[in-house]
């Protein structure tokens, strides 16, 4: 808007004890063409009415000394200075407040926060009125009771109705605000259940891939733990067999002219020797790939087919009653678990005709089993199947099966009864065994 130059139209006064507010209405009324005297208080403002009469008040209502109450109360009982409208500036927080105003003979309203609009239309209107006839008529003393307290009125008509319509306006004001902040409100629940519902997913998806972070990690843990066994083992069997060697060759070195056949027989156990070193080192050949690979989730079913392919089954049934879709999180070498359970089984079973897998549940423990009806296992073997070289054969499948499971903290035991069958538990912890479409 292009400013022009505008002659005064009238001396207002303003009374502000805040100086920062006083000057900023100052400075509004300045720009609109206006005179301004500015006064601290109700009692500084007095005195520059009583020497030079303003055309109009503009006064805050809390201030030390006199309040803006008591300053229109006390201009308004003036018959010198009665004429002079008065407008208070407040927050009008209470409708005790528009009592007051009535009360103590204000003009008018303006409402804080304002704008410089609203000032210009409350002092243009309060000046218009002033020049129609019958704006000075003086009502009748009129008596109020409002929250327990009489109140005397002896505002003019137009004067309740400018103060009426004031706060009418500032009511009509805040209730559309309200519906805006209502509004506002409302868009800013949606979105923050909108931004809630994305940090839970997040928070699942964090919380998922530090699980599996947590499971890697361990496996990983165990893996190393493993190797450094598997190096400690191997170098202990392959110092003892090669100091075996070296002993018989050491005799028959010693017997070679005196008793050739003898010679022979200490050659023969060097060549036993030799196999079973031989032995040792395949087997290092499979253990050292336990650990080697992230543990992923696999489907039991499809892991079981798969092995049959490692063995032999003869005449042996095998039936797999595993669910299709539950998958066990494990090391990638965990067909060779069950591959190493059939053989045993089918090696060893005597008796036996099948094999069953199956799936079970119970009280939250997750297990997969693993039976026979062959010959069983002792009660003192048990565990003692498990240990590196035990067993008939020298053989370190269920070893080698139960280091595998370990690395995802999968266990396995034997529970069978001997003489009806073995029995081996593959007991999964919480975070290694799941459905494909739903956690379990």
């Amino acid at each position: 808007m292009t400013e022009t130059t505008r002659t005064p139209q009238g001396r207002i006064l303003v009374v502000e004890d805040n100086r920062t507010q006083a000057e900023y209405l100052r400075y509004i009324l300045e720009k609109a063409g206006y005179s301004v005297i500015v006064a601290s208080n109700g009692r500084e403002a007095l005195g520059e009415v009583k020497n030079n009469p303003p055309s109009l008040i503009l006064t805050d209502v809390m201030m030390p000394e006199m309040d803006g109450y008591e300053l229109c109360t006390e201009i308004k009982r003036n018959n010198d200075t009665a004429d002079i409208p008065v407008i208070l500036v407040t927050h009008l927080f209470d409708p005790v407040d528009v009592i007051r105003g009535l009360e103590s003979g204000a003009d008018n309203f303006i409402i804080k926060p304002y704008t410089p609009e609203c000032i210009h239309s409350r002092i243009r209107n309060i000046l218009q009125a002033e020049k129609e006839p019958g704006s000075d008529d003086k009502p009748a003393p009129l008596h109020v009771v409002f929250s327990d307290r009489s109140h005397t009125i002896t505002a003019t008509r137009l004067q309740i109705v400018n103060i009426l319509l004031s706060t009418y306006e500032v009511a009509v004001k805040n209730n559309a605000d309200l519906q805006i902040a209502h509004e506002q409100l409302h868009y800013l629940n949606d979105q923050m259940q909108k931004t809630l519902s994305d940090l839970q997913d997040t928070n699942q998806q964090l919380s998922e891939e530090n699980h599996e972070r947590q499971l890697v990690e361990a496996a990983l843990a165990n893996a190393n733990k493993k190797l450094q066994l598997m190096a400690s083992i191997t170098r202990h069997d392959l110092l003892n067999q090669l100091n075996s060697l070296q002993g018989y060759l050491e005799l028959a070195e010693a017997e070679k002219t005196d008793n050739p056949e003898l010679v022979w027989t200490y050659i023969g156990k060097t060549a036993d020797i030799l196999k079973q070193t031989v032995k040792t080192i395949k087997f290092t050949g499979e253990y050292q790939d336990i650990g080697i690979k992230s543990p992923v989730w696999q489907k039991c079913r499809t892991i079981v087919s798969r092995s049959v392919q490692h063995t032999s089954l003869h005449h042996v049934t095998l039936i797999n009653t595993i669910p299709e879709n539950i998958e066990i999180y494990a090391d990638p070498l965990i067909e060779k678990v069950f591959s190493n359970l059939i053989e045993n089984s089918v090696r060893y079973g005597d008796t036996i005709s099948a094999i069953t897998l199956r799936y079970e549940e119970q009280n939250g423990n997750k297990k997969i089993i693993f039976e026979d009806d062959g010959v069983g296992i002792p009660a003192r073997e048990k565990e003692m199947v498990f240990q590196y070289r035990y067993g008939r054969n020298t053989g370190q499948g269920l070893f080698l099966s139960r280091e595998i499971l370990a690395i995802t903290g999968i266990s396995i035991i034997e529970t069978g009864t001997y003489e009806k069958g073995a029995r081996f538990e593959i007991l999964c912890p919480d975070g290694t065994l799941r459905y494909s479409d739903l956690d379990i």
